[in-house]
C-alpha cells in the first residue's frame, strides 16, 4: 500500500501510531517535498509546530529503518511564488499531486484538503478530530489535587504552585534539572493532543512561543530565540467557584440584574479577577441572559452554552463588530490590556450591550487611570457604573462611580468648581478615588477617610503636596516661556519658591529691571527666588598629588593648583625635565593658579604621567 500524507497529518502525530499499531505496516510512505518545505519553514520562524512535525518525520525514518515501512520523497520544493498563494491551496495541490502521481491513498486532517482531494478523485482518509479518552499528558505527572502551576525549563529542576490563592508555595518536584529532549518530548505530545481533542486548540503560534488550550488547562510553550531556553508553563483552575462562594455575591448579583451594566472586575495578577468573572458569566447566564465573552487567549472557563470569541483577523474590533450584530445582553471582556481594548469596550457599552471588563490593577485608582487616558473624561460614568476589586481570591471592595460638579478634595479651597468623578464604596458611602482635570492633564487621586490621621512624617499634608504640585506646573510654564533650559521648581510653602535654571537664562528670566519676574509674582501670588543651577552642582572633592621632582599639585573639578608656599610673591619658571613649559607668579598664599582644562595645565599633567620632573625655578 503507498500512503501520502499532507502536513496536517504529520504535524497532527497520528499516522506513526497508526504504523506502530500495525495497520500500516509494510506500507510506502511517500512523503511530498512541499510537506517538508512548510515543516522547515514553521521551524524557521519558530513555530512549535515546525518543530512537531520535523519530529514525527524522524519517527518515519526511524520505522523505516527498522523494516517496518518504507520512506520514500517525492515531488518538487515549492518556489516562492507558490509560497506567496499558500493561503489560497497553492502547496496543498502540490501534496496532492505527488499522490495523484502515486495513485496513494491519500491522509489528510484538513476538511478542505480532504473534499478537495475527493472532488479530484483520490482516495481519501480523513482522519476527524479524536473523540472519546485520551491517555494522560506527560506534563499531567506533574499535576495533583493541589498543584494549579507548573513551571518547566530547561537546566532547572520542575518547579509547581501548590494551595489556594490566599496560601500558595512554589515547590520543587524533584531534584535533577530538566533537558531539552524531555522538554521537546512533553511539548510535541501537547500539539499532538491540542490537533486532536475537541477541547483542545492553538491558541498563539508566533515566533518561539506557542500558547495551547486544553479544557481546562492552558500550556505556554516557549523557546529560543523569544526565551533564553526552552519553557513549559501549565496553569488549570483546582475548584470550580460559584457567584455564591463570594462574601459580597447578594449585592453583585442585585446590581448585575438590575440597571448597572458597566462592571470592572479589577486586581493584580493571580488575585482571583478571571475566576470571578467566570462566576459572572455562569451567574448571568443561568438567569437567562445571552452571554459572550471576548478573550485573547481564551481563558474562561464557562458552560457550553456561553461562546468564547477570540480576536478576529488578529484584532478585538472586528470580533466587537460581529458581536454587535449578534446582540447578546453581555459580554465578559477579559484582560483589558490595549488603547483598542478600552475604546471598544467603551463603544460597546453606550451601545446599550451590558459589559464586564477584567484588568490588572495594583490598586482602584491605577484600574481609573488606565481607563482616563485611552476615554474621554465626561463618557467614563457612562462606561463604568461598578468597580469590583479582587484580592487574594475574595471580593474586597465594591465601588460606584459618578460624575458630580464640585472643589476637588485635594485642591485648596478657593480653587474653582470642576467636573469630578468620585468613586465610592458601595457599603459605607466612603468616597475612596476621585479624578478630575486640571489645566488639559487628568489626575487620579486616592481619598482618606474623614478624620483619617495623616502618616506622621516631616513635610506637607496630601493636599498641600497637590497644591504644591499644581503651583509648580504654574512656575514652570510661566518661567519656561522666558528659558531655554529646564526649570526646576522647589516650594518652600504655600506662596514660597526656589526656581533653578541655567545660568545663561538668568537675566531673561528676570528681566529688565525685574520686570518679568515680577510680572509672574503678581499673576500666581507666590514669591519666586530665581537661582543658578550651578548653585545645585556639589563642588568635587580636592585631591592632593605629589609630583615628580616633589612639586605638589591639588586639584577640584575647575581649578588645579601649583603649592609652592616657598616661593610665594614670586615670578617663577615652570620646567618638565629640562624644558620649559611656562612662567607665572605665586600668589600670597603661596600657590599658582590654573584652569584645569586649560592647555598648560593638561601639558604639564601629561609631561608628570610620562615621568618627567616637574620643576619650579625663580626668574
Amino acid at each position: 500500500m503507498i500512503i501520502v500524507p499532507d502536513t496536517s497529518v504529520v504535524i497532527d502525530g497520528r499516522i506513526t501510531s497508526m504504523i506502530k499499531s500495525g495497520e500500516y505496516k509494510a506500507a510506502t510512505i511517500v512523503i511530498p517535498e512541499p510537506v517538508i518545505a512548510e515543516l522547515e519553514a514553521q521551524a524557521n520562524q519558530g513555530r512549535e509546530i515546525g518543530f512537531s512535525g520535523l519530529t514525527e518525520l524522524q519517527e518515519l525514518w526511524k520505522l523505516a529503518q527498522e523494516g517496518i515501512i518504507e520512506v520514500k520523497f517525492a515531488g518538487e520544493r515549492p518556489n516562492l511564488e507558490q509560497v506567496k498563494l499558500a493561503s489560497g491551496g497553492e502547496i496543498d495541490a502540490l501534496i496532492r499531486n505527488v499522490a495523484i502521481e502515486y495513485k496513494a491513498k491519500f491522509l489528510t486532517s484538513d476538511i478542505v484538503q480532504a473534499e478537495v482531494a475527493k472532488a479530484k478523485g483520490l482516495d481519501v482518509l480523513y482522519l476527524k478530530p479524536q473523540i472519546g479518552d485520551f491517555s494522560p499528558l506527560g506534563i499531567d505527572q506533574f499535576f495533583d489535587e493541589e498543584t494549579k502551576a507548573v513551571y518547566l525549563k530547561e537546566r532547572v529542576p520542575p518547579i509547581v504552585r501548590k494551595g489556594t490563592m490566599k496560601e500558595a508555595r512554589l515547590v520543587r518536584v524533584r531534584e535533577a534539572p530538566l533537558n531539552e529532549y524531555e522538554l521537546r518530548t512533553l511539548a510535541q505530545e501537547i500539539l499532538e493532543r491540542a490537533k486532536r481533542d475537541p477541547d483542545g486548540f492553538i491558541e498563539v503560534e508566533k515566533r518561539g512561543v506557542t500558547v495551547v488550550q486544553i479544557g481546562s488547562m492552558r500550556i505556554s510553550i516557549a523557546r529560543r530565540p523569544f526565551s533564553d531556553g526552552m519553557e513549559i508553563t501549565a496553569v488549570r483552575p483546582i475548584g470550580k467557584v460559584t457567584l455564591d462562594d463570594y462574601k459580597r455575591s447578594n449585592l453583585i448579583k442585585k446590581r448585575i440584574l438590575a440597571n448597572k451594566r458597566g462592571f470592572l472586575i479589577a486586581g493584580p495578577p493571580g488575585s482571583g479577577k478571571t475566576t470571578l468573572a467566570q462566576s459572572v458569566a455562569s451567574f448571568l447566564s443561568e438567569h437567562e441572559f445571552v452571554v459572550k465573552t471576548m478573550e485573547a487567549p481564551r481563558d474562561l472557563q464557562v458552560p457550553d452554552h456561553i461562546t468564547q470569541y477570540t480576536s478576529l483577523d488578529g484584532s478585538m474590533e472586528g470580533t466587537a463588530d460581529i458581536l454587535l450584530l449578534v446582540r447578546p445582553d453581555y459580554v465578559i471582556f477579559d484582560e483589558l490590556r490595549k488603547s483598542e481594548h478600552f475604546s471598544i469596550f467603551a463603544d460597546m457599552r453606550l451601545a446599550g450591550v451590558g459589559m464586564v471588563g477584567v484588568i490588572h490593577a495594583l490598586e482602584i485608582q491605577d484600574a481609573l487611570q488606565r481607563f482616563l487616558t485611552r476615554i474621554d473624561f465626561g463618557l467614563l460614568p457612562q462606561v463604568l457604573n461598578t468597580i469590583i476589586f479582587v484580592n487574594e481570591g475574595e471580593i474586597s471592595r465594591v465601588c460606584d462611580l459618578d460624575l458630580v460638579f464640585k472643589v476637588p478634595s485635594g485642591m485648596p479651597d478657593d480653587r474653582s468648581i470642576k467636573p469630578v468623578i468620585v468613586v465610592r464604596d458601595h457599603e459605607t458611602g466612603e468616597v475612596v478615588v476621585e479624578a478630575f482635570k486640571y489645566d488639559q492633564e487628568t489626575f487620579v487621586l486616592p481619598v482618606g477617610r474623614p478624620g483619617e490621621e495623616m502618616a506622621k512624617v516631616p513635610g506637607p499634608k496630601e493636599s498641600e503636596r497637590f497644591s504644591w504640585k499644581l503651583s509648580e506646573k504654574e512656575i514652570q510654564r510661566e518661567i519656561g516661556r522666558f528659558t531655554v533650559g529646564y526649570v526646576d521648581v522647589r516650594m518652600l510653602s504655600d506662596n514660597k519658591a526656589v526656581v533653578y535654571i541655567d545660568d545663561k537664562d538668568v537675566p531673561a528670566a528676570i528681566g529688565k529691571g525685574g520686570k518679568n519676574i515680577s510680572a509672574i509674582v503678581s499673576k500666581l501670588g507666590i514669591g519666586i527666588d530665581i537661582r543658578p543651577r550651578t548653585e545645585l552642582e556639589e563642588p568635587a572633592p580636592e585631591e592632593t598629588v605629589q609630583l615628580e621632582g616633589g612639586v605638589r599639585i591639588r586639584m577640584d573639578k575647575k581649578q588645579l593648583a601649583i603649592i609652592a608656599p616657598e616661593q610665594r610673591g614670586k615670578i617663577v619658571d615652570v620646567f618638565a625635565g629640562k624644558e620649559y613649559l611656562f612662567t607665572a607668579t605665586v600668589n600670597d598664599d603661596g600657590e599658582i593658579q590654573l584652569s584645569k582644562n586649560s592647555t598648560i595645565a593638561q601639558e604639564m599633567l601629561r609631561r608628570s604621567g610620562s615621568g618627567e620632573t616637574i620643576k619650579l625655578r625663580p626668574v
